[in-house]
């Protein structure tokens, strides 16, 4: 096991949100032909490649191939607050090639040995956004998410010389469709799943993701002992009008900021705050969900509504509701996140660093986040900074 000891009081480092960049066939190689038009194909139009999803092209992102791709981190000042007043759009035309390591487990490797990086956990980027895409049709999602684990099995192993945890994507569009699935993933060795934060869409219409008819794939799941990772992605909420609803990966220097900027904390207060109020802990008391670059700073307004439901249902919860949300849930604050208050809400033994590298909103290094975490007490940083992790990624006895 490969050993970080970049600095003498930091040891050894675990980054709990990498990405690839998706394989131009990732979501066609192991998809029926028949199922191309219903679920995802590529397009070109003036020139540039595009991938239709569901009958529709996708403009979420400017480049689906990611050749050329923006440098990792390139949006790093912006999101600190922006203090030089930079043009986001300006610093996203500093294309470079697409890198090995975003496409090969074997360079990803070699990236982490020059990082001083022990391990990661790997995550999709294109694959966070296309259910929201494709959610009119459930079967279209089983069947595209299906293909992608086939293809992520082949290209980036679930767990690859311990030091690349890959985690397939799922969806309850179909519960018998996610109790199969996690069948399969199981079997090949998964130590993580990873979905969005959203209600699905069912062929009998929306559903809470803690309704009764998920019992079946909740169990098994809580059987296995598999962490749950709900990440950032395309979760659809809805903007009420205030701003044009629609996930687009674009910035525009000098544009009227929306509540649309709020949409990912949106997305994981409801999630996490539903699965809370629905007591899913007490009927699977096994799980483990670790929220992933949703941020943090929707935990204070969360654990005050969790209080008020305690305050007016007296005897509904079995315990604090705040410490059940404490004992399942970690979470991986945004990097630009006050780290001291994240420890404070949820203890050090619940938070999880994550760089989100090699996007554009990530560190440009990993290490970057080292300065950091000199709030924290020796042992609380050995937690954040890589215990924690490696606890999520072992599966329950």
């Amino acid at each position: 096991m490969f050993y970080s000891c970049v600095m003498d009081t930091t040891g050894p480092v675990w980054d709990g949100d990498n990405h690839y960049y998706e394989a131009t066939d990732a979501f066609t190689r192991h998809l029926a032909k028949q199922d191309g038009p219903r679920c995802v194909q590529w397009a070109t139009i003036d020139g540039r490649q595009y991938h239709v999803i569901g009958g529709r092209v996708s403009r979420a992102v400017a480049n689906a191939t990611f050749d050329p791709v923006a440098k990792p981190g390139c949006l790093s000042e912006y999101f600190r607050g922006n203090p030089n007043g930079l043009n986001p759009l300006e610093i996203l035309k500093d294309h470079e090639p697409v890198r090995p390591e975003y496409h090969r487990p074997d360079a990803r490797v070699e990236t982490l040995d020059r990082q001083g990086v022990e391990g990661c956990f790997m995550f999709p980027t294109l694959g966070m956004i296309y259910e929201e895409l494709l959610k009119h049709d459930p079967v279209a999602v089983c069947k595209t998410f299906r293909a992608f684990n086939r293809w992520l099995a082949e290209d980036w192993p679930f767990d690859y010389q311990g030091r690349i945890i890959s985690a397939p994507y799922l969806t309850l569009a179909d519960v018998d469709w996610a109790v199969e699935e996690l069948e399969w993933v199981l079997d090949q060795g998964a130590r993580l799943i990873v979905m969005r934060t959203a209600a699905p869409t069912t062929e009998i219409g929306r559903r809470s993701p803690f309704d009764p008819m998920f019992d079946p794939f909740w169990a098994r799941l809580n059987e296995a002992g598999v962490t749950l990772v709900v990440h950032a992605g395309d979760s659809g909420p809805s903007s009420d009008g205030y701003a044009v609803d629609g996930f687009a990966a674009t910035f525009k220097g000098g544009s009227v900021p929306s509540i649309k900027s709020f949409a990912i904390e949106k997305a994981v207060h409801d999630y996490l705050l539903s699965m809370v109020l629905a007591n899913h802990f007490t009927r699977f008391p096994r799980l483990r969900v670790a929220s992933v670059e949703n941020g943090a700073e929707f935990l204070p307004d969360l654990f005050r509504k969790l209080r008020s439901q305690e305050r007016k249902m007296k005897g509904y919860f079995a315990d604090d509701p705040v410490e059940i949300f404490r004992r399942h849930i970690w979470i991986n604050p945004f990097w630009e996140d006050d780290l001291q208050s994240v420890v404070e809400w949820m203890g050090a033994d619940r938070v999880m660093f994550g760089s989100d590298w090699p996007h554009i909103e990530s560190l440009p290094e990993p290490l970057d986040y080292l300065p950091e975490t000199k709030v924290l007490s020796d042992g609380d940083r050995r937690l954040v900074l890589h215990d924690n992790a490696l606890e999520l990624a072992r599966p329950l006895a």
